[in-house]
């Protein structure tokens, strides 16, 4: 399964890694709408990717700070 692996390989990333990956997620989400606004965009299922991808991250980054309470 893909999605275990990437959740595997965001468990072991420090707070400020998965921070760095949020920015960089939502920034991709950013362009893709653009590009699907502006009717460039090929894949449109990638959008729903990247906003998982997103969720997945910010449940890990919660995670990690209730286990550090």
């Amino acid at each position: 399964m893909k999605t275990n692996k990437y959740l595997e390989d965001l468990r072991t990333k420090s707070a400020a890694d998965l921070n760095a990956e949020l920015v960089a997620a939502k920034k991709e989400l950013f362009n893709l709408r653009f590009q699907n606004a502006t009717n460039q965009l090929e894949n449109t299922g990638r959008i729903k990717e990247v906003r998982r991808n997103i969720a997945r991250i910010q449940t890990v980054i919660s995670e990690k700070a209730n286990a550090a309470e």
